[in-house]
């Protein structure tokens, strides 16, 4: 028999959530805005693979791009709920299909927007301990090791530890150390902040260099426990940095025999005209929920996740 029913109860209703939110940024006097969830482009990052609408283009895997078109077009301080759309992505922390708080702040730095984004998620989740690391220094307390310097046959031997893994690189083994150690370690019932990720994590994020020389990308994460809510950048602005960044995902994408990706022209051209200088943030708002319910399935909170929506 057809399961039809919806799957959340009523306890996950999100309406007492989203009001708290909204009342937030109107006391901020942040605009609200809405974008397209489904658009021409999607985006070329190797770690989200967007779901296509033949004949029409993508589903959104986040707003950010419109936004920043917003604010290349001087729209000033801007924040929307949007759902979003993943392909590959199900399970007790992830549905195709999910909800993201993401606002952007002209003016701001990297600072600036984590101690505003501490602040709403220590008010949504009462959660008042808040600790700030450096990624680098906290993979070296967790782990040991540098994520940046050591060899990467010593972070392999590492990483096998946990299972049998295929050959990954550098990168995809300081990821899976992050993911199945340092995660774990944070501590619960606390807001832990993780900044200055390893420059080839910039993402859209600008650079700068730790006192040795090593570059770091200007992002931050934000976790409850070892679960991760929001994900923060310092805006990277200067549209043929953006080019090359896209160009090298493409080429990556090829190697890895991903499907090919089209670099954005709108918000290359929006670069172009100039984006200020800003700092902007996504929030998985169903993992708040998550921490807020003390749920550890996300699909316990969706009115109708992926496998009977």
């Amino acid at each position: 028999m057809t399961d039809w029913r919806p799957g959340a109860a009523a306890r996950a209703l999100t309406a007492p959530l989203y009001r708290q939110v909204r009342a937030f940024f109107d006391a901020r006097g942040v605009l609200e805005v809405d974008t397209p969830q489904l658009a021409s482009h999607g985006v070329t990052d190797l770690h989200i693979q967007c779901i296509p609408v033949p004949g029409y283009g993508y589903l959104q895997s986040s707003p950010e791009y419109h936004m920043k078109r917003l604010l290349a077009a001087g729209s000033g301080p801007i924040w929307q709920i949007s759902h979003a759309f993943r392909d590959g992505e199900a399970g007790r922390r992830h549905n195709p299909e999910f909800t993201l708080l993401e606002w952007y702040r002209p003016g701001f730095d990297l600072d600036a927007l984590i101690q505003e984004c501490s602040t709403l998620l220590s008010e949504l989740l009462s959660l008042p301990r808040i600790q700030r690391h450096a990624f680098r220094d906290l993979f070296r307390d967790v782990t040991g090791l540098d994520p940046l310097t050591t060899d990467t046959a010593a972070l392999r031997v590492r990483a096998s530890r946990h299972a049998e893994l295929p050959d990954l690189d550098h990168a995809a083994l300081v990821d899976y150390l992050m993911a199945t150690e340092v995660e774990a370690a944070l501590p619960p019932h606390q807001l832990t902040v993780v900044e200055r990720f390893p420059g080839w994590a910039a993402a859209l994020a600008r650079t700068t260099a730790d006192p040795d020389g090593a570059v770091v990308a200007q992002r931050f994460e934000i976790y409850a426990g070892g679960l991760e809510l929001a994900n923060g950048y310092f805006e990277l602005t200067d549209p043929a940095e953006q080019a090359s960044r896209f160009a090298q995902d493409r080429a990556r994408r090829a190697e890895q025999a991903l499907p090919d990706m089209t670099a954005d022209p709108y918000l290359l051209a929006a670069l172009d005209h100039g984006l200020p200088e800003c700092a902007g943030v996504a929030v998985g708002l169903d993992r708040v929920l998550m921490c807020r319910l003390e749920e550890t399935d996300i699909r316990r909170l969706l009115s109708f996740p992926a496998h009977n929506a």
